[in-house]
């Protein structure tokens, strides 16, 4: 369209200042901020990112077995492992589950940390006691069912006088001293004795002054003189504690 030249030129518009660049924020560090132009200086981020990465990349992977001893030294301290296998502090879970040197060192080897070490203990107290006390009173058993097999003249034989020994015993005595007497070889040998005739009739009534009871007997089995060396005097006390018990039918 042709420009009216009768009419006065327009006046130009005002030029628009440039936007200031935008502040950094709290949280991003100087070094990442551009202040010139209000952004983000992403390869300076990326970087940095990467060599971090990188540094804990190797912090945290286990030594090889040509390590220097400073770089064992970092990943022990890093992963909460002692210098050695005397710093780990081993609370027992068992008696039978104190820390031993032995393991220590073969777990300290093996890089586990303090943590990781106890846990290994405990779980030994957990799941390998168990199967052990088991094992161990299996062991007895036949120990002591062997005992009486060959004392009786064989398996037959001894099947024979067990049936009978169970019946009479399980009718004449209380069930808790009938479980003891027939937990061991000494104790089924005396109950034969009862039941023919050489001690009859077990009194219900309590010990007379002087002897032990029947709870005190139960502990005395426990002992380790008589299930483990078997103390020919010692058997023979917890035989006669039982005899003790048995009086003469009324």
């Amino acid at each position: 369209m042709p420009e009216d030249l009768l009419q006065p030129p327009a006046e130009a518009a005002p030029t628009a200042e440039p936007p200031k660049p935008a502040a950094r924020p709290p949280e991003v560090p100087e070094k990442f901020w551009d202040a010139a132009a209000g952004t983000l200086r992403t390869e300076a981020l990326l970087k940095s990112y990467l060599e971090l990465e990188r540094r804990l990349s190797q912090r945290a992977a286990r030594p090889g077995a040509d390590a220097a001893p400073e770089e064992l030294a970092r990943f022990r301290q890093a992963m909460g492992i002692p210098e050695s296998p005397e710093g780990y502090s081993i609370t027992a879970p068992h008696a039978l589950c104190c820390a031993d040197a032995e393991v220590n060192g073969q777990l300290h080897a093996a890089h586990f940390s303090q943590d990781q070490a106890q846990l290994v203990y405990d779980l030994a107290a957990q799941k390998l006691l168990p199967l052990i006390a088991e094992a161990a009173a299996a062991y007895e058993a036949d120990r002591q069912r062997a005992a009486l097999v060959a004392h009786y003249g064989g398996e037959d034989a001894y099947r024979r006088i067990a049936g009978q020994l169970a019946a009479w015993g399980q009718a004449k005595l209380p069930p808790t001293v009938y479980a003891a007497l027939a937990s061991t070889a000494e104790g089924v040998m005396a109950l034969e004795q009862m039941m023919r005739g050489q001690e009859p009739g077990l009194a219900r009534e309590s010990a007379p002054p002087g002897a032990e009871s029947e709870t005190e007997l139960r502990a005395l089995m426990r002992d380790p003189r008589y299930w483990r060396t078997r103390d020919p005097q010692f058997i023979q006390r917890v035989t006669e504690g039982f005899r003790r018990l048995v009086g003469s039918p009324g």
